[in-house]
């Protein structure tokens, strides 16, 4: 082959992903990751809400520390850099989960979603409660 045409046969670089599709971020490592949750719900959630994520973040790390499963460990802190995207753009008040993402889920993680709800709910009543016995004792004393 003649050195003209070789070089005419030669690959180009170019990408094999679609330039329509944006490229995912970087996962960041677990414990980069620990800790940028943690500061975002210091710095983004009131105390209430903190708490319980903050609770909620530390118990999923720790149940998940073992796994071995490189897909699993992906789709752990995949969907975790999400939450912490979101928590940071202030995008997910009011939002709904996605129905694939609950179809995929096991019974265990239904039920541990329901508790968080119940939990959220029963806080939410509380306060409620309190604001209400707040004005009523002004009201009483003429405030």
């Amino acid at each position: 082959m003649r050195p003209a045409l070789r070089l005419l046969a030669t690959p180009t670089i170019t990408s094999t992903r679609s330039s329509l599709r944006p490229t995912p971020p970087a996962l960041l490592p677990p414990i980069p990751l620990y800790r940028r949750l943690l500061r975002s719900h210091r710095k983004y959630l009131p105390t209430e809400e903190r708490l319980l994520g903050d609770e909620y973040v530390k118990a999923e790390f720790r149940a998940h520390r073992k796994i071995d499963n490189p897909m699993h460990i992906v789709g752990f802190l995949s969907e975790w850099q999400l939450y912490a995207q979101g928590i940071e753009g202030d995008g997910w008040r009011g939002d709904k989960m996605d129905r694939e993402k609950v179809d995929k889920m096991s019974d265990e993680q239904v039920a541990q979603m329901y508790e968080l709800m119940q939990e959220i709910k029963r806080r939410g009543q509380e306060e409620a409660e309190e604001e209400v016995a707040a004005a009523t004792s002004k009201e009483g004393r003429g405030e």
